[in-house]
């Protein structure tokens, strides 16, 4: 009997250990703050046995549409078993959100703020080689702002400051990484006829074309590309100065195989805009548009906690001007916070799909994914060495930046 209950005393000790350590686990796996829309029903992590409880309220306000609701902060608790806690967690409770799902392709315009430095290169002054931007201190990434205390817009611009300036030092405004800095060059002379250059390439514009992921009726917003509009030559975050969405046409596919990423190829359908960027961030663009570019039926956003691994669809449009919708599959689902648009891995499943274009190419960026009837996510980017697999960014993240940006461009124009 003395055995029996030793063997039982270690077997419990070392089940609550298990317990415990998977407690720990989901901590550090499962988010710190969920987005609900009811709290009589909130629906709880994708995990088996943890559930939402001991729900108290922190700052709350009547909402506008129900006298029974209150929108704000709640706090609560991650329970496992409902008996060991996780830890403690916020809930935001907010009304349903419906936006028009759309998987329509459109030309993006972008112009930056200021110029962006893509790469810095020597010069030759009387044999000898020097790069007067990097002496400086400029760095490829910098986004130039001012030129002795003057916007700049364009690369021509830099260029007449330059070749004016006749040799004397000009002064930078620079942006890198949020931070300003103040920097001098010194132009040198390269030619006896007096071209003047200080080693230098930038940028100020780019275009291409993506597809809207959703658009937003009641405030004819929109959300698009599911990932920000980089530099080609950096990979940095374009700064947006001012862009415009115009219509777009898809004319072909290059299929993807490994190795070797494909594409939807296609062209600006006119000049005249259809829309305005507000934003280009990490996880998107965003922007107004008068009409919907799809006449989709509108759907809830989902939260992040609802989206679960296994069968969904992606709204996409690979040909004409009609989206359709594929099968794919959810993978699997990453809750870490501080990434904002590699959250999901899909794989793409429907044959169809594949047959045409070889799983995700480059231009369905944004194709919304729907399950269960709501939107969960946008594709974001595809596996080079495996072209049917991908991420994917949850549709809240999405929406966050969206509302974030009309605020922004609200007190803009305040």
């Amino acid at each position: 009997m003395k055995k029996m209950i030793k063997k039982l005393t270690v077997a419990l000790t070392i089940a609550s250990m298990l317990i415990f350590s998977l407690s720990g686990v989901y901590s550090l796996y499962l988010p710190d703050s969920y987005r609900v829309t009811d709290l009589h029903n909130v629906i709880s992590p994708p995990v088996a046995g943890v559930s939402i409880e001991n729900i108290s309220s922190v700052t709350a306000v009547p909402a506008a549409s129900s006298s029974d609701s209150h929108q704000g902060t709640y706090n609560g608790r991650l329970m496992l078993g409902g008996v060991i806690p996780i830890k403690d967690v916020t809930l935001d409770l907010s009304e349903d959100i419906q936006v028009i799902p759309c998987g329509t392709p459109f030309g993006v315009k972008m112009f930056t703020q200021g110029v962006m430095v893509v790469k810095t290169d020597t010069v030759t002054v009387n044999g000898r080689t020097c790069c007067p931007a990097a002496e400086g201190g400029i760095e490829v990434g910098d986004v130039i702002l001012k030129v002795n205390d003057d916007s700049i817009r364009s690369n021509e611009e830099l260029s007449q400051i330059v070749s004016h300036a006749n040799g004397e030092k000009i002064s930078l405004d620079v942006m890198r990484d949020d931070k300003n800095l103040k920097l001098s060059i010194t132009p040198v002379q390269t030619s006896p006829q007096g071209d003047y250059k200080i080693g230098l390439w930038v940028r100020d514009s780019s275009a291409g074309i993506g597809t809207v992921t959703f658009y937003q009726a009641e405030s004819k917003t929109f959300g698009g590309l599911g990932h920000g509009i980089c530099d080609v030559d950096t990979g940095a975050l374009m700064s947006l100065s001012q862009g415009d969405i115009v219509q777009a046409k898809l004319d072909s596919i290059t299929k993807g195989i490994k190795g070797t990423p494909g594409a939807l190829n296609g062209h600006f359908d006119n000049d005249v805009a259809i829309g305005t960027l507000l934003s280009n961030c990490e996880t998107g663009v965003y922007g107004y548009m008068e009409e919907s570019p799809a006449d989709n039926t509108p759907v809830e956003v989902a939260s992040k906690h609802e989206v679960r691994t296994g069968s969904a669809k992606i709204l996409t449009t690979i040909s004409g001007d009609q989206a359709q919708y594929y099968d794919i599959e959810i993978e699997s689902i990453n809750y870490n916070q501080d990434t904002a648009s590699k959250n999901m891995t899909i794989k793409i499943t429907d044959e169809t799909l594949l047959e045409k274009t070889g799983g995700i190419v480059q231009g369905m960026s944004g194709s919304p994914i729907l399950q269960n009837g709501k939107l969960v996510g946008a594709v974001t980017h595809v596996f080079v060495n495996e072209p049917e697999k991908g991420y994917a960014i949850f549709s809240e993240n999405m929406l966050a930046d969206l509302v974030e940006s009309t605020a922004k461009n609200r007190d803009i124009a305040a």
